[in-house]
């Protein structure tokens, strides 16, 4: 187990731009670079007002108010210090590789330590500890643990997005194929998003997957299985995938990481 604090799932930027289309044509309004300054409950209706990008206060009106600003562990009035258990200044519990705290017989897992505040990656911890007071050795590659966004079309992610392979200077190859294009999309009216792929440019090692589409969150598996064994874009371009399914968008895109070929553009 390594722990990188920017090992968390990732949007994409175009993933991003995809879902903000597509919301738009779900009628969705966004105002963003906004600062709110109150919310009142009268009762009959909710009304926000804010400041805009250029200091003009607006209003919105609506039934229901959701306020999103982040999430923080929940280790208030754990007594940690108590039982010996060291946190940082985040509230968060310190582990190590073995996610074991500063007392020996106490470890910690999920959303009170480090990483992504992800149910599957908390479960894998578990698993993770589990096996090793059993005196197994477990592994965790916290760059493969995908995270959804569970809207429609849906959104899924796994390993790096371009923006952070840009940052690493890792040269790549991307390869990206739209649901439209897609046989079972077209079928079930679900014709928005894409599959996308990068590659190492060198090796064609498979280094992120991002997705936009209908069952988004069960396509990333394949990637996940891909990437856990080094594939290359090339070795899922080359494996059958039944048709019409959405799967095969997956295929396509790796087509696409593989010298710009695929089937159904």
């Amino acid at each position: 187990v390594e722990y990188l604090d920017r090992i968390i799932p990732t949007m994409d930027k175009a993933q991003s731009k995809e879902l903000t289309k597509v919301m738009k044509k779900q009628k969705v309004n966004f105002a963003v670079s906004h600062k709110v300054t109150s919310v009142e409950n009268t009762g009959d209706e909710v009304v926000i007002k804010a400041t805009d990008k250029k200091d003009k206060e607006v209003e919105f009106k609506g039934d229901y108010c959701l306020v999103s600003v982040g999430r923080k562990p929940f280790t208030d009035g754990l007594n940690a210090e108590a039982a010996g258990v060291k946190m940082n200044d985040r509230g968060q519990i310190e582990v190590d590789k073995h996610l074991k705290t500063s007392a020996d017989n106490i470890y910690a897992i999920g959303d009170v330590v480090k990483g992504a505040m992800l149910a599957h990656k908390a479960e894998e911890e578990g698993v993770f500890v589990a096996e090793t007071i059993a005196g197994q050795k477990p592994h965790i590659d916290y760059n493969l643990i995908p995270g959804v966004v569970y809207t429609w079309p849906e959104v899924a992610s796994v390993g790096k997005t371009e923006e952070q392979l840009k940052e690493d200077k890792v040269e790549y190859k991307s390869g990206q194929f739209p649901m439209r294009a897609l046989g079972r999309s077209r079928a079930s009216g679900d014709t928005d998003g894409f599959v996308k792929i990068l590659s190492d440019k060198e090796t064609d090692e498979v280094l992120g997957v991002h997705i936009v589409g209908a069952r988004a969150a069960d396509l990333i598996a394949e990637a996940v299985t891909a990437m856990e064994f080094r594939a290359s874009a090339e070795d899922i371009a080359r494996m059958s995938h039944a048709h019409p399914t959405y799967s095969e968008a997956v295929k396509e895109a790796a087509l696409a990481a593989t010298e710009d070929r695929p089937l159904h553009t």
